[in-house]
């Protein structure tokens, strides 16, 4: 047994998870603790709550391991002069790209570029400690084969940079992973400037919204206009026979000056469909390249572009596999559980990690603030004040009557959704519901917000089928709405009739249930709306002062704990 943290240090979504052998005991992104979203830089603060919320300090962790995207400068070996001129310009904690620090020692060794030392020094790890590096896409694709049952799938992870590659494609069958494309052999290459999630990136960033933040909103866009400009958009790249995904950019400012020329003048609806359809139509066809070779029935899928649940719907859809998972945390935060299942799988081989392997019921890693979540928001503000009644039964009652009810229950989410811990749920009768909400939370959003809907009707209300079941349980995928359904529920359904469910079972968060089933019970409808608990550009909340606080500024209108439903009076 060994216990380890996990750490990924990156431009964005830096993070920490602290694991005892292949049991995940905390995760944490820095976001929730600093309040800036997605944030990047310096994972220390994450590291202290990860051993925090377990009840350890540093002197219990036997293995650390890190992704290799950034380091402080002070970390590297270099000659002793130019360390201390850096020193002395004061550049020695600004970050460097580890894998181009590779690239430039043409070492895969990562040893020969990182000082070991300094980097245990930096974090404050004890000299017993192992060190271990995880490469990118590896780490990204792992958690899709740990967490299901498979005896074969392709695991594909695809996003705008890693390890010097943006894509890779690996097929698990007879026990062993085959690496098609994305290992560390590319790590030496020359870059390829070929990500589609990259371009994605520059549309949403030429339709002026914050790229690498708001490409979900271009997601919601899309369906509102007409891909008028999909050839253009997927013109410059090919796939080739084996799947394999090339350019005709030779740099990353020839790709931006492309899409933000292609976009100039156009219609942003035009835009947004338009990528939209040029990247489904080039990882479908990689997709059904590799599938023609390789005859597995599974898809595992990971990495940033992944967060496009339309995406994912498609390739469930027309792919004829039998299931889709997608990664919860699929961005860089979830490095930290690939990087720990990384190293427990070259310690343990592959026959050993593999009976290890578990289906995800939950994905609440955050601090657990239950035992003391009542007092503390009592205690931030005499004007919150505790209601008589049940949690579950008041708080459908509320929401039927057309209220919106915050849950703050047990541990935080980790990865971009709000799952039930963290979330906002109302009343998904009135389509208007969607304005009134997003007003209080300044939001600007084109997609409708989510359906959470009891696994026993899910199959009634949404098209789930086996392929998209699984991916469901944590609303990283989209399905069509049953007609009968469509109507009754208009607040969850976009304008090309999809939406994007969270489908649960009563044990990994019974309150949550609970509320859902009383309102179902007393409106004979099973699905509530789902929306995260946050404040537009800010992350999810975590503690119960930033819950009471979003009560006493009217975002909600009700705040529901363990124990108690609370209420402002303003």
């Amino acid at each position: 047994m060994a216990v380890i943290l996990s750490v990924h240090w990156g431009v964005h979504d830096s993070s920490a998870a602290l694991f005892d052998d292949y049991t995940l005991l905390a995760a944490v992104q820095k976001e929730r603790l600093t309040r800036v979203k997605k944030d990047g830089g310096d994972p220390t603060i994450c590291i202290d709550e990860v051993l925090n919320i377990a009840g350890l300090d540093r002197s219990a962790i036997d293995v650390a391991v890190f992704s290799r995207m950034l380091v402080a400068r002070g970390m590297l070996r270099q000659p002793l002069l130019r360390a201390l001129g850096e020193k002395l310009q004061g550049k020695s904690n600004k970050t460097t790209d580890l894998a181009a620090r590779m690239q430039r020692a043409v070492s895969m060794d990562v040893t020969r570029v990182v000082n070991v030392a300094a980097l245990r020094r930096h974090f404050g790890l004890p000299r017993h400690t192992t060190i271990h590096f995880a490469n990118h896409h590896e780490a990204h694709a792992l958690p899709a084969l740990f967490h299901t049952d498979w005896d074969n799938a392709l695991l594909y992870t695809a996003d705008g940079y890693g390890d010097n590659v943006n894509y890779s494609q690996r097929i698990f069958r007879y026990e062993q992973i085959d690496c098609l494309f994305g290992d560390d052999r590319w790590l030496l290459t020359p870059y390829r400037h070929d990500s589609i999630a990259r371009a994605y990136m520059y549309v949403t960033e030429a339709l002026g919204f914050k790229p690498l933040h708001h490409e979900g909103k271009i997601t919601g866009l899309a369906a509102f206009g007409e891909p008028a400009l999909a050839e253009t958009f997927r013109k410059p790249f090919t796939v080739d026979k084996r799947g394999i995904i090339s350019s005709t950019f030779s740099s990353a400012h020839e790709q931006r000056a492309y899409y933000v020329k292609a976009c100039a003048d156009q219609p942003r609806e035009v835009c947004a469909a338009s990528i939209q359809v040029a990247t489904e139509s080039v990882i479908l066809e990689s997709i059904n390249r590799i599938l023609e070779r390789e005859r597995v029935s599974h898809i595992g899928l990971a990495g940033g572009l992944f967060a496009n649940v339309k995406l994912n719907q498609r390739i469930a859809e027309e792919t004829g596999i039998a299931e889709v998972f997608v990664v919860p945390p699929m961005g860089d935060e979830g490095l930290t559980i690939g990087g720990a299942l990384d190293y427990l799988l070259r310690r343990d081989g592959m026959p050993a990690w593999l009976r290890q392997r578990r289906r995800l019921d939950s994905i609440y890693t955050g601090r657990d603030f239950s035992d003391q979540a009542t007092a503390r928001i009592l205690a931030h503000d005499k004007r919150i004040r505790v209601i008589e009644g049940s949690p579950a039964a008041t708080s459908a009652r509320l929401i039927a009557d057309g209220q919106v009810v915050a849950t703050f229950l047990g541990a935080m989410e980790y990865g971009p959704r709000a799952l039930g811990a963290r979330s906002i749920m109302a009343s998904p009768h009135r389509r208007d519901i969607n304005d009134s909400i997003n007003k209080r939370l300044n939001r600007t959003e084109f997609m409708p917000f989510a359906p959470v809907v009891p696994e026993s009707d899910a199959a009634g209300v949404f098209d789930v089928t086996s392929a998209n079941a699984y991916a469901s349980r944590f609303m990283t995928i989209t399905c069509n709405v049953k007609a009968q359904w469509a109507e009754r529920i208009p607040a969850v359904v976009h304008v090309d009739n999809t939406a994007r469910p969270q489908i649960i079972s009563r044990a990994p968060n019974p309150l949550y249930f609970d509320i859902l089933d009383a309102f179902k019970h007393q409106t004979g409808t099973p699905v509530l709306i789902n929306t995260s608990f946050n404040v537009h550009e800010q992350p999810i909340i975590n503690t119960p002062e930033e819950a009471a606080t979003a009560l006493i500024d009217d975002r909600i209108d009700f705040l529901v704990t363990g124990d108690a439903v609370l209420m402002a009076n303003r």
